[in-house]
């Protein structure tokens, strides 16, 4: 008996602790916990690991679910029910996940129409419905979240949804337009005939406007120009036919990215680079857009300047200060014939350069900024090849000063993508550090950031850590520069690179630490130049020397 009575204290002890953890975690979101259980009966997601508690531990969180700690409370921020055989209308509970940011329920048999309450939730940044049997409209206030580069929305392939502002003016059309007519019945003086006649321009007006609204959204062109307060004044405002004049008819390409297309252009007689909005992307518009807010707030001479702007209807444009030596993956692959002899010095200025724009953004800015995309292509070379950080449009801003990362959908280039946020999608600053990790071996070595040999596909730190492990600096730099650099600053350039790519985010160096480090290296590379030159001017003394003790000096005559 004695044991039977201690074993049910443990057991009542465990479940008060259980008890006590989950209501830690959960605290004030017990009601979002509430609202995915009844998700979870009303859709009878039964093939899913969706038992006990939904956030932890995170080991056996619930599959498609991910949660995200917000002042030491667990929220739930990600969705994901794509192809789980749901039918019904979509659940009333998700309108209780507050904090949801990523909502994916695509590819499943839901019917019935796009409920309202999907554009309240003000943190939603991710909503995908496509490919089920909705019906009716898609909200304006949904359509206007997509148009404002405030939401990525997907709806597509449901047959008989209407995702066009069109769609609600005609709804609104036909009751405004039976109002009038009641309204003409009884109108006894001409005066009310007056105002509806005013009314009804003013309708042909909105429906207009929302028409080509609606037409823009389809079209992924953005509803309108960038709001006037978004750019400050003393950045000037050119025209469009500025712009057309500037870079002659946009006759010069410089690059393209999923923004669209980079121009050169003339100022007067100083050169500069115009990047204009393609209508083609909406992601490209909430790109354009969020380059524009960071360019606003952020200065630092690494960074890219923003010199104006072009803010008229669809015809959108930035101009930036002109970066004559192009990226820096084009030096180090030979593409566009730029292949330039960068020696170590360059490679460590610029390797330093990018470093300090990182550092800027970290601990510089409040809240800190992730730039999310840093790579090669995204570091701009003056016409004295110093670097400067471009392309901001993936960037994320911390809410608060004291947040320790962003929970977001993952975005980047392969190759440079930080393995823990690709799996977590929780961004912090580890990430960029990964990033520049890889830019920082692509500048050591030359070499491609992912190689396929023998079918397999390698990665840059892997070949970098198998020559590194043979131990011949000579064999990890870059053969090009033919063995011209400091042995203890290509090493120590090595260790910071490795560092920074570990697999583990807490194991790498802050951005603080990797510039003080290449200060280092940078310090020992111009030292050993330095005793260089001293030791070819001694030597070349000594030569002068010699030839004049050697000369025979014939005495003038008298």
């Amino acid at each position: 008996m004695h044991a039977m009575a201690k074993k049910i204290a443990n057991s009542l002890f465990l479940l008060l602790a259980a008890l006590s953890f989950v209501a830690t975690v959960q605290g004030q979101d017990q009601s979002a916990v509430d609202a995915v259980t009844n998700i979870k009966r009303t859709y009878k997601v039964y093939s899913r690991n969706w038992q006990g508690d939904p956030c932890a531990p995170i080991a056996y969180k619930w599959q498609g679910v991910d949660c995200t700690s917000f002042d030491g409370f667990l929220r739930i921020t990600s969705l994901n029910l794509s192809s789980s055989g749901l039918t019904g209308h979509i659940a009333a509970d998700i309108s209780k996940l507050t904090m949801l940011e990523s909502l994916d329920l695509s590819d499943n048999e839901l019917s019935g129409t796009v409920p309202s309450f999907l554009a309240q939730l003000q943190s939603l940044e991710y909503l995908n419905l496509a490919n089920n049997n909705l019906t009716g409209s898609v909200s304006n206030e949904l359509l206007q979240k997509q148009s404002d580069g405030l939401l990525s929305l997907s709806v597509g392939r449901n047959p008989n949804l209407c995702a066009s502002t069109a769609c609600i003016s005609q709804s609104n059309d036909t009751r405004k337009k039976d109002n009038n007519v009641v309204i003409a019945v009884v109108a006894p003086i001409a005066g009310i005939l007056l105002l509806l006649v005013i009314i009804a321009a003013v309708i042909i007006f909105r429906r207009r406007k929302r028409y080509a609204a609606a037409t823009n959204i389809i079209l992924g062109k953005p509803r309108s120009s960038i709001k006037g307060s978004e750019l400050e004044s003393k950045q000037r405002q050119y025209s469009f036919n500025e712009v057309v004049e500037m870079t002659n008819n946009f006759d010069r390409i410089l690059g393209r990215g999923g923004f669209g297309t980079v121009y050169h252009g003339f100022i007067e007689d100083i050169q500069v680079a115009v990047k204009m909005l393609s209508l083609s992307s909406v992601h490209g518009y909430q790109q354009f857009v969020a380059e524009v807010k960071l360019l606003m707030r952020v200065h630092h001479r690494n960074l890219t300047s923003l010199i104006g702007y072009c803010n008229e209807e669809t015809n959108i444009g930035l101009i930036y200060e002109y970066m004559a030596n192009g990226n820096l993956d084009e030096h180090l692959s030979g593409k566009n014939n730029r292949e330039t002899s960068l020696n170590w010095e360059d490679r460590l200025r610029i390797a330093l350069d990018a470093a300090q724009a990182l550092e800027y953004l970290h601990n510089g800015c409040k809240p800190p900024i992730i730039h999310r995309d840093v790579k090669c292509t995204n570091i701009l070379l003056n016409e004295n090849f110093h670097g400067k950080l471009a392309d901001f449009g993936l960037s994320k801003c911390f809410a608060t000063d004291g947040d320790t990362h962003v929970s977001t959908i993952v975005a980047g280039t392969p190759g440079y993508l930080d393995p823990e946020y690709t799996t977590s999608n929780r961004l912090t600053e580890k990430s960029d550090v990964y990033s520049f990790g890889v830019v920082l071996l692509r500048i050591i070595t030359g070499q491609a950031v992912i190689m396929v040999r023998e079918d397999m596909i390698h990665h840059i730190s892997q070949q970098v850590n198998s020559m590194v492990a043979e131990g011949d600096i000579t064999k990890v730099v870059d053969s090009r520069l033919q063995g011209d650099f400091d042995n203890n600053s290509a090493w120590n350039a090595v260790e910071i690179a490795m560092a920074s790519v570990s697999t583990i985010s807490m194991e790498r160096p802050y951005m603080s630490d990797i510039v003080k480090e290449l200060k280092d290296c940078l310090a020992a590379e111009l030292a050993r130049k330095h005793n260089s030159c001293d030791l070819q001017n001694k030597d070349l003394v000594e030569q002068v020397s010699l030839n004049l003790i050697s000369t025979d000096i014939t005495p003038i005559a008298r």
